[in-house]
């Protein structure tokens, strides 16, 4: 009986080390290098990086998993504002995923970032939530920022995050005061403006750089071109295109902002550049699924042809996927049922549906809530609401329900 009960537990052990060594081949495994060539980047007056790119899978796993949560968190929004519990302004991101994953694969959030109106899926990468986007986009107490900003106005200074700006080109010389920050504060940090191709012949754009070349500032001007600017075709708009040199005298590269891996390469080639040399350009080729905003059908100035075929052949989360799936056992849950993509997509559905929900059931915010970041003290003044009367509101400097 002993010898018996001996040998079951040596067979145990037994099991449990071969659980164990099998555990930490797929953990090394997950980290073994996988090497990629990405397009060749186009340059201007600098020698560009090298077009080999190293990662691995826990790389690709994370990037795909923000990327889908992105994508999923965008198509709410697209059918909320169908809907109508989405009112005003609302521009959406799906199909430029790969930009701002690519970016923020480099930065910290010691590193400042500022872009236009398209900003959902910043707010996510500067640690706020899905949750969080949905009620701001409602107009909820339980928003981004508070239900007062809306779609254009997400914002998260804590994370370094300045917005989500409504006026064409007016962050442009907002991330080059950001960039005089740190230098001035000598904190090893960038600061990294975001605009689109619709914005690139904006004047301020040009006094940005000429300050940014003139005191050498940390920062990194990126053009996101989705080739359309509203319902102008980039070709229509601009004499020249080629938005990576019009930084004149400032250096810039042009990278496939469809692959994600590209974009890091370039990223972090950029930011190295910044930190010890001054301001740089970007130009991230990339793409809009949806039109210029939730008022624009996106069908009327380009194909539907056009738009698929960017779907079928250069979409970027089917590009990472493809490339996890391509390099590595797909991990399965314990059911045996799903593949680990087909996991991870499930919870993000999950975590996605629940954030509406939760929105649709958030507090308005209070009516004095208007005076926030307006006046200090309203002094007893009146505010008109909907219905066109004044009323006497309250003022209280913490944000209370």
């Amino acid at each position: 009986m002993i010898s018996a009960v001996s040998q079951c537990v040596r067979g145990q052990n037994g099991l449990a080390k071969n659980a164990l060594l099998l555990t930490r081949s797929f953990a090394a495994a997950a980290e073994a290098p996988i090497t990629v060539e990405v397009q060749p980047f186009m340059a201007h007056r600098i020698e560009p990086p090298s077009t080999t790119v190293e990662t691995n899978l826990t790389e690709l796993k994370s990037l795909y998993e923000m990327m889908y949560k992105f994508r999923r968190m965008e198509i709410a929004g697209d059918m909320m504002y169908k809907a109508k519990l989405i009112r005003g302004f609302c521009h959406l991101y799906d199909g430029q995923e790969a930009v701002l994953m690519g970016i923020e694969s480099v930065l910290n959030h010691g590193d400042s970032i500022v872009t236009s109106y398209r900003d959902h899926c910043h707010h996510l990468t500067r640690g706020g939530t899905v949750a969080e986007v949905m009620a701001e986009l409602m107009g909820r107490a339980t928003g981004a920022t508070k239900g007062l900003g809306g779609s254009m106005h997400m914002y998260n200074k804590k994370n370094n995050f300045y917005g989500g700006n409504g006026i064409v080109g007016a962050q442009i010389p907002l991330g080059a005061g950001l960039a005089l920050g740190h230098k001035f504060r000598k904190e090893p940090n960038v600061a990294v403006t975001m605009y689109g191709d619709g914005a690139a012949n904006q004047g301020q754009k040009y006094e940005a750089l000429n300050m940014a070349g003139l005191w050498n500032l940390p920062c990194i001007f990126i053009c996101e071109n989705n080739h359309y600017g509203m319902g102008t075709a980039e070709w229509r708009g601009s004499k020249s295109p080629n938005f990576y040199t019009r930084g004149d005298y400032i250096p810039g590269l042009k990278a496939d902002g469809m692959d994600v891996l590209a974009v890091k390469q370039v990223m972090t080639f950029a930011k190295k550049y910044a930190l010890e040399h001054g301001p740089i350009v970007l130009e991230l080729d990339t793409y809009r699924y949806h039109g210029h905003s939730m008022s624009d059908p996106g069908s009327t100035y380009r194909s539907r042809d056009e738009i698929n075929a960017m779907r079928q052949e250069r979409d970027p989360i089917e590009r990472i996927k493809k490339l996890y799936l391509a390099n590595g056992e797909s991990a399965t849950d314990q059911g045996g049922e799903a593949s680990e993509m087909k996991r991870i997509e499930k919870e993000i559905k999950k975590e996605v549906d629940a954030a509406v929900d939760a929105a649709k059931k958030g507090p308005m915010p209070p009516l004095s809530w208007a005076w926030k970041n307006v006046y200090a003290d309203p002094r007893n003044a009146t505010l008109r609401n909907v219905q066109g009367e004044y009323v006497p509101t309250e003022f209280d400097l913490a944000y209370k329900l």
